[in-house]
C-alpha cells in the first residue's frame, strides 16, 4: 500500500503566515510569489498542495461542488471574515465550492497583469506619500507594488487604479432589502470610471491636461422615475490628501450642486446600504485614512472567478437566503491560497461614524476580495464583498479587445446593525439603452462631464 506523506501541512503554512507577518515579508510560503508567477504566470511553485486543494485543506471533508452553509460553516470558519461568518449561521447564506483558479490571467485583465510585471521595482512613494513612476511623474500602470510588504502599499495600488480597465461604463440593478428581507427600493445605475493617468489600453499612458487628475468617476440612476435623471460626478486628484470634487446633478431642480465630498459615508439615494466610500474598498483618498496595518495572512474562501451568469440574457444573478429567499446571490468561492489582511482607521474625517476597516487582499493580484467596517465603539458596522470573474463560459464570451473581459459581477454591502442588504449585479443593459463598455474613449464625453450629466438628466 502506498502512503502519501505530506511533507507540508497546515500547521507549516500556519508556521510560516505568521512567521513572515512578523518579519514584514512579502507574500509566498515556498518562494517569493511575483518571482513564481513571473515564470509562466501560474503560482503553484508559490504554496503547498495544501493550500491548492479545499479538499486536501479540508483533510477530504469538502471538495468543489459542495455547499457551505450553517451545518458544515464550522469546517471552514477560519477561512470566512466574521460577516460571512455570521450571514451563513444565522442568515441562510449559502456559498459553494470551486476548484481553485490555478491561471493569473483569469483573475485580472490581461494588459493590468502584463504592466504590472514588466514596471515592478518602477514605484516609489514620493515625500508626501504619493505613488510616483520612475520619471517623477503619475504612476504608469499595473500595480506599483506587486511584492508589498506594508498595509499602505496594499491599499496604493487598490486606490490607484479600481477596476483595473482604462475605462468602464458598468451597467447595474441593485436591490435594496430591509432586514426582513423583502426588496424596498429597486434602481437601474450607470457607473462609469475613466482614468486620465497609467492608461493600458487608451492612447497615452497619460492624457495631456488632465496630468493632476487620477479618475473621473460618475454614478447615474435611471430607474424608477422618481430618481430618473439623478447623478453624481467625482473628480479624483491625483494628490491623495485631496478629497475629490462631488458635483450633483438633481433633474426637479435642473443645475448640477457641488457638495461636500467629506460626507462620503451617507447613501447616494434613499434604502441603499452604500456609501461612497465603500466603493471597491477603497472609495476615499488614500491619505484620508491612515495606520494602516496588516493584521493577518492566510488563505481564505473567496469569489474570484464564476461572477459572470452567462446562462442569462442580461446576466442577471440569482438568490437565496433571508426571510424571503432574496437576501443574497449565489455565490461561488474557492480557497485562495494566501490573503492578506489590512486594516485602516479614518484620519481624515473627524465625524465618520467608521472608526476602522478591515480589508482582504488577494496576495496573487491585491484584489480586494472582502472588507468589514467597525463603528466607534469598535462594533461590526457593515460589510462589503463582491463576486469577480472571467466573462468567458464555454463558447459564451464577452471581449474586451483581444482578450475575454474580466470584472466584477455582483456586490453584497450589508448594514450588520440594521440587517438591511443592498445588492449591486453587472448587466448587460439597463434602461435608456445604456450597455456595459469598456476602455471605450467615448466613456469620458458620455457620462463624465457636466455637459453630460444634464445631458441624460433631460
Amino acid at each position: 500500500m502506498m502512503v502519501h506523506i505530506r511533507r507540508y501541512d497546515r500547521h507549516y503554512s500556519r508556521r510560516s503566515f505568521l512567521g513572515k507577518m512578523a518579519a514584514g515579508a512579502g507574500a509566498g510560503v515556498l518562494a517569493p510569489l511575483w518571482p513564481a508567477m513571473a515564470e509562466n504566470g501560474e503560482f503553484g511553485k508559490a504554496y503547498p498542495d495544501e493550500l491548492m486543494s479545499i479538499e486536501m485543506y479540508s483533510k477530504g471533508k469538502l471538495s468543489a461542488g459542495d455547499v457551505i452553509d450553517a451545518n458544515n460553516v464550522h469546517l471552514v470558519e477560519d477561512l470566512l471574515d466574521p460577516v460571512k461568518a455570521h450571514q451563513i449561521k444565522k442568515l441562510g447564506r449559502q456559498l459553494r465550492l470551486r476548484e481553485t483558479t490555478t491561471e493569473l490571467t483569469k483573475l485580472s485583465p490581461v494588459e493590468y497583469i502584463e504592466a504590472s510585471f514588466s514596471n515592478a521595482g518602477k514605484a516609489r512613494f514620493d515625500e508626501v506619500g504619493n505613488v510616483r513612476g520612475p520619471d517623477g511623474g503619475p504612476w504608469i500602470g499595473g500595480l506599483p507594488f506587486p511584492n508589498a510588504t506594508t498595509g499602505v502599499e496594499y491599499f496604493a495600488g487598490l486606490t490607484l487604479s479600481w477596476g483595473r480597465h482604462d475605462a468602464s461604463f458598468y451597467a447595474i440593478k441593485e436591490y435594496d432589502l430591509n432586514a426582513e428581507g423583502k426588496v424596498t427600493y429597486g434602481y437601474q445605475t450607470g457607473w462609469a470610471e475613466y482614468s486620465p493617468v497609467g492608461r493600458l489600453v487608451l492612447p497615452g499612458n497619460v492624457l495631456k491636461g488632465h496630468e493632476d487628475k487620477l479618475r473621473y468617476q460618475s454614478v447615474y440612476f435611471l430607474s424608477p422615475n422618481s430618481v430618473a435623471g439623478t447623478s453624481f460626478l467625482n473628480v479624483w486628484y491625483y494628490d491623495q490628501h485631496q478629497f475629490p470634487e462631488l458635483y450633483g446633478y438633481i433633474p426637479d431642480f435642473k443645475r448640477i450642486r457641488r457638495y461636500p465630498t467629506d460626507q462620503r459615508f451617507e447613501p447616494l439615494v434613499p434604502g441603499s446600504a452604500l456609501y461612497l466610500s465603500d466603493a471597491w474598498a477603497a472609495g476615499d483618498p488614500l491619505h484620508t485614512w491612515g495606520n494602516y496595518r496588516i493584521f493577518s495572512r492566510g488563505p481564505m474562501l473567496a469569489a474570484v472567478s464564476g461572477g459572470w451568469n452567462a446562462s442569462h440574457d442580461n446576466w442577471e444573478h440569482s438568490t437565496h437566503g433571508g426571510q424571503q429567499g432574496e437576501t443574497f446571490w449565489d455565490t461561488e468561492v474557492e480557497l485562495v491560497p494566501e490573503v492578506i489582511g489590512v486594516e485602516a482607521e479614518p484620519t481624515g474625517f473627524p465625524r465618520a461614524p467608521v472608526g476602522k476597516k478591515r480589508v482582504w487582499f488577494d496576495a496573487r493580484t491585491q484584489l480586494p476580495v472582502g472588507m468589514v467596517t467597525y463603528d466607534r465603539r469598535g462594533e461590526m458596522f457593515k460589510s462589503f464583498d463582491g463576486a469577480y470573474g472571467l466573462y468567458e463560459d464555454g463558447d459564451k464570451r464577452v471581449m474586451d479587445g483581444k482578450h475575454p473581459y474580466w470584472s466584477w459581477g455582483h456586490v453584497h454591502a450589508f448594514d450588520v446593525q440594521s440587517g438591511e442588504m443592498t445588492r449591486l449585479e453587472q448587466v448587460q443593459q439597463i434602461a435608456g439603452g445604456h450597455s456595459m463598455r469598456v476602455n471605450d474613449d467615448s466613456i469620458y464625453n458620455d457620462y463624465l462631464t457636466k455637459a453630460a450629466m444634464r445631458r441624460l438628466g433631460r
